[in-house]
C-alpha cells in the first residue's frame, strides 16, 4: 500500500533548524506564528550578538558577525501567518574544502563524533560533528528571540543568566521588583553573571582552564515573569510544560541536567518546607496571577505541569566542552590504534553563550503553550482571547459553587 504523504497543517508552534557549522548558513523554519506580530530585528540581532559573546569564547567568534535575514513569512517587519524562515550566514564557510576542513578519524570523548560515525557507517566524524556543533544554536537563538517578541506583547519577559561554575556561584534572588537592576548587572558582566564578585571568580577559573588547556561548564538559569495561570496541562503527559521545558533545555548541546524551581534540593527537605503556601491578594486580582500569591516559589512557577502564576524558574547544567586543546585518549577509527583525540577550534567555556540559548528555547516552549491556550490566526485574535480569559478569571466563580446541601438534594431526587 502506498504511504500517504499528506501532512495536516501544524496548528501549534513548532520549529526546525538546518545547517552545519562550516556550511553556507544555519537556518530555521518556525511554524504556527500568528499574522501581525511585529518583529524587533534590533532585539533579535542583539541576542545573536550576546550568544557570540562571553569570556572564554574561541576564535570562531572573531570571524562571524551574526545577523538574521528573514526569507519567508515576514513582510514589512510583521509576520504574515505563513512559516517564518530565517537564515544566519556563516562567514567561515569551508565545509567542502578538504584542506581547510579535513576528515576527522579520531573522535573526541564527550562529543557526537564516535556515536555519529558508527550510526552513519563511516570512519569520518566530520558529518556528525558539523551538525552536532553548537553553531546550530545560532538559529535557535534567533527563533527564541522571535518567541520573545510574541511573549513581550503580553507582558511576559524571559531572562537568562549565569548562576556559576566550579566553586564560584551567586546566591542572587530575582523578582519582578529587582529585574531591571539585575538585568543591568548581567549586561555589564563579561560572563553574564549579575554578581560582580562571582563574575571575577568565574573569569579567573576560565583563565586558569585556558592555561591548563582544559574546558569548563557550569550553571545557567532562566526566569519567566508575567505568565498567566494555566499554561500547559495536567491532562496528558506530553502537554506538561515542566516536562517540555526540561526537554528543550536538555536538547541544547552539552547540557546534562535540568531543574525546575528548587530542583534536586527537594530531596533534602520534608514536604512542609517544599510546597508553596497559597494566599490571596485582592489588589492583584486583575494580574496574570489572578490575585493568588505565594510567599515562596520552590515549585518554580509550575505545578502539575501548568503555570501557577508565579515566575517560571529553570536551571540547566552545562558540562565542560568536549574539545580540549590537550586532547583526550581516543582511537583512530581506521586503524583502531590508541591516539589522542582530534582538536577542532573551540571555546574554553561557552557557558555565557549557553545562557542566551537557554533563554531562547525556554521562551519558545512558553510561547508554544501560550498559543495552544489562546491561539488564533492573527495577533488581534490572540489579544482578544487572552483579554477574555483574564476577564473571566476575574469573575471566578463563573458558576455557583457546589455545597453540601446541593449534593443532598441531588441524591434525594435520584
Amino acid at each position: 500500500m502506498q504511504q500517504n504523504r499528506y501532512h495536516a497543517p501544524m496548528a501549534t508552534l513548532t520549529y526546525h533548524t538546518a545547517g552545519e557549522s562550516h556550511g553556507p548558513a544555519v537556518t530555521c523554519l518556525i511554524y504556527g506564528m500568528p499574522a501581525g506580530l511585529v518583529l524587533d530585528i534590533q532585539f533579535i540581532n542583539s541576542e545573536l550578538t550576546r550568544r557570540q559573546g562571553g569570556y572564554g569564547r574561541g576564535g570562531r567568534q572573531k570571524i562571524e558577525n551574526d545577523k538574521v535575514t528573514f526569507i519567508g513569512g515576514v513582510r514589512l517587519g510583521k509576520t504574515t501567518g505563513g512559516p517564518v524562515a530565517l537564515q544566519i550566514p556563516n562567514k567561515d564557510n569551508r565545509l567542502d574544502d578538504l584542506k581547510r576542513t579535513p576528515p576527522v578519524y579520531r573522535p573526541r570523548p564527550g562529543h557526537a563524533d564516535l556515536a555519529g560515525s558508527v550510526k552513519w557507517l563511516t570512519t569520518d566524524c566530520r558529518n556528525s560533528l558539523e551538525r552536532a556543533s553548537a553553531r546550530e544554536t545560532a538559529a535557535r537563538t534567533a527563533a527564541g528571540a522571535v518567541a520573545q517578541c510574541l511573549l513581550g506583547e503580553f507582558g511576559i519577559e524571559t531572562f537568562g543568566f549565569v548562576r556559576g561554575l566550579l566553586d564560584a556561584n551567586t546566591d542572587i534572588q530575582l523578582n519582578e521588583n529587582n529585574l531591571l537592576e539585575v538585568k543591568h548587572a548581567r549586561n555589564q558582566s563579561e560572563v553574564y553573571c549579575p554578581d560582580e564578585s562571582t563574575s571575577k571568580k568565574i573569569i579567573a577559573h576560565i583563565r586558569q582552564a585556558k592555561i591548563d588547556k582544559d574546558t569548563l561548564g557550569g550553571l545557567a538559569e532562566v526566569h519567566v515573569f508575567g505568565c498567566p495561570i494555566g499554561l500547559g496541562s495536567c491532562a496528558h503527559w506530553d502537554e506538561k510544560l515542566d516536562a517540555r521545558l526540561a526537554f528543550a533545555v536538555m536538547s541544547i548541546q552539552a547540557f546534562k541536567a535540568v531543574e525546575i524551581g528548587l530542583g534536586k534540593e527537594c530531596a533534602t527537605r520534608p514536604g512542609s518546607q517544599v510546597q508553596d503556601p497559597i494566599e490571596y491578594d485582592e489588589s492583584k486580582r486583575g494580574q496574570p496571577s489572578a490575585g493568588f500569591v505565594r510567599p515562596s516559589n520552590n515549585a518554580g512557577g509550575l505545578e502539575g505541569g501548568m503555570t501557577n502564576g508565579q515566575p517560571i524558574v529553570v536551571r540547566g547544567t552545562m558540562k565542560p566542552i568536549s574539545t580540549l586543546l590537550q586532547g583526550m585518549p581516543s582511537v583512530d577509527l581506521n586503524t583502531k590504534q590508541a591516539e589522542q583525540s582530534t582538536y577542532e577550534r573551540s571555546d574554553v567555556c561557552a557557558l555565557p553563550a549557553a545562557s542566551v540559548v537557554m533563554q531562547g528555547v525556554v521562551a519558545l516552549e512558553v510561547a508554544r503553550a501560550f498559543l495552544e491556550k489562546f491561539g488564533g490566526d492573527t495577533m488581534h485574535e490572540l489579544h482578544a482571547n487572552y483579554e477574555n480569559y483574564l476577564a473571566m478569571v476575574q469573575r471566578l466563580p463563573l458558576e455557583k459553587p457546589i455545597e453540601a446541601g446541593d449534593l443532598e438534594a441531588d441524591q434525594t431526587e435520584a
